[in-house]
């Protein structure tokens, strides 16, 4: 896998151009979100999800260029067997950062985050969220999200989902998706980076 350990938080930078309004994320993609966060994150571990309400397009915590199809292709993410047209609609979609909207149906109670801050006026899910004060609110995920990357056939896709927890721990993962049968399933994940300890120098790992 494509590894890197890193002993501090990730950074507020994403790595892709903000655009004044934001693009909207499009209504076919949430449905993979929702698979990723319940094979990721089962909802039986799950008390309430923030989310990040704009999407991201780095990879790495702290990473502050843009992702280029070289940089991704030298990391070999899943042994290198991502399809390069994959990988290139991928890193183009993600150049830009766009808007997530309340259409996830993963059955965990989600918040989203803006600027760092919750957002008190939304909440969504089977049971709602009310305006109570966010100390209150009890945090098991804070995740982000990038665009999904498609093939030139819409056979296959890739996610990036990052998760951190309160105490700065967490970790980056790539989730790769097949479509057959006109079904999407998840073929395979991998993980990105990994953070075990928020106080660590950091280290990497293979």
């Amino acid at each position: 896998m494509g590894g890197w350990w890193c002993g501090g938080l990730p950074s507020e930078v994403d790595g892709g151009q903000v655009s004044e309004g934001h693009a909207t994320v499009p209504i076919e993609d949430y449905p993979l979100y929702d698979q990723a966060v319940e094979r990721l994150f089962p909802a039986s571990t799950v008390s309430l999800l923030w989310i990040e309400r704009l999407t991201v397009g780095r990879l790495l915590p702290h990473q502050i260029e843009p992702v280029t199809v070289e940089w991704f292709l030298e990391q070999e993410y899943f042994g290198g067997r991502l399809p390069r047209e994959l990988v290139w609609d991928f890193v183009h979609v993600n150049h830009v950062v766009s808007r997530l909207e309340g259409r996830f149906h993963f059955g965990a109670r989600y918040r989203f985050l803006s600027d760092g801050e919750v957002e008190e006026l939304e909440a969504f899910s089977a049971r709602l969220v009310g305006t109570t004060h966010v100390a209150s609110l009890p945090s098991s995920a804070h995740l982000a999200f990038s665009r999904i990357g498609r093939t030139r056939r819409n056979d296959q896709a890739l996610l990036y989902v990052e998760h951190v927890r309160p105490d700065g721990t967490g970790a980056g993962f790539l989730v790769w998706f097949e479509r057959t049968g006109g079904q999407w399933k998840i073929l395979e994940t991998d993980v990105v980076w990994i953070i075990r300890d928020a106080k660590s120098e950091g280290e990497e790992f293979p």
